[in-house]
């Protein structure tokens, strides 16, 4: 029974992030930690890897699409994934499992969740619809930064985040794209956004995986869930009014956040 459990919370999330776009790990890591009990850094490390499989399937057919935009991909990895590396390092000295650790830890994803729930009754509020394709000089004009350290900069910040909480690829990552790069299109933000989330959470993921912070059966049981939770979500996405679910979600998140930051 509690195996089809975490199938089932799988199912869920997934059915949560193909409805919203909001990343996994935004809920997924809460839901392990307070529903099921797991452990703070065994959750933080299985939903990395979670989300890396997740986003890889969400970035095939953007790539197809023809969507995604590569340099600014590249501009954010530069700086999230060494940032990535540099924080599993700090982890792996310290000691996952360490009592200081994890409260770093829990008190940082609380304060992800903070900013994700506001990003996203942002996004509710003010989002509106843009177009994907646009002529090759704005494209050209759109995806260039005010400075090229910017990119670099904010990716290492969102980086650090999501290694130490696994939350901040999605949302937050999404509104640092909209203030990087304000003349770019919603559409082709996100797929930047879910591009870029691959390698991070991979790398992210695989790091805690080396120091033992990941449950591997129990990520086999989430990922069984949530494929054709996503489906379904892409699904029912173009029939749900979009501002009403991101803003239930919104104080869902906001709960979950100040929830763990009193723990």
């Amino acid at each position: 029974m509690h195996e089809f459990a975490f199938v089932f919370a799988g199912f869920f999330v997934g059915l949560v992030v193909g409805l919203t776009g909001v990343g996994g790990g935004s809920l997924m890591t809460p839901l392990l930690i307070f529903v099921f009990g797991v452990k703070p850094h065994l959750a933080i490390g299985t939903d990395l890897l979670f989300a890396a499989f997740t986003k890889l399937g969400g970035t095939v057919g953007l790539v197809r699409a023809r969507v995604v935009d590569w340099r600014i991909v590249g501009q954010v990895a530069a700086g999230s994934v060494p940032a990535s590396l540099v924080t599993l390092y700090i982890l792996q000295r310290l000691g996952p499992a360490n009592p200081a650790t994890q409260t770093l830890m829990t008190t940082t994803l609380g304060l992800a969740l903070l900013l994700t729930a506001i990003a996203t009754l942002y996004k509710a509020v003010r989002g509106k619809a843009s177009p994907v394709r646009v002529a090759p000089e704005q494209l050209a004009r759109a995806t260039r930064a005010r400075h090229w350290s910017l990119p670099v900069l904010f990716g290492a910040v969102i980086g650090t985040l999501v290694t130490l909480t696994s939350v901040g690829a999605g949302a937050i990552g999404v509104i640092v794209l909209m203030l990087l790069y304000p003349a770019l299109p919603l559409p082709r933000i996100v797929a930047a956004d879910i591009a870029h989330a691959v390698p991070l959470t991979l790398v992210a993921g695989l790091g805690h995986a080396s120091i033992g912070s990941v449950d591997w059966p129990l990520l086999a049981k989430l990922l069984a869930g949530s494929l054709p939770g996503i489906l379904l979500g892409t699904y029912l996405m173009r029939k749900t009014p979009d501002r009403v679910i991101r803003s239930l979600l919104s104080v869902l998140l906001a709960y979950a956040g100040a929830k763990l930051i009193s723990l």
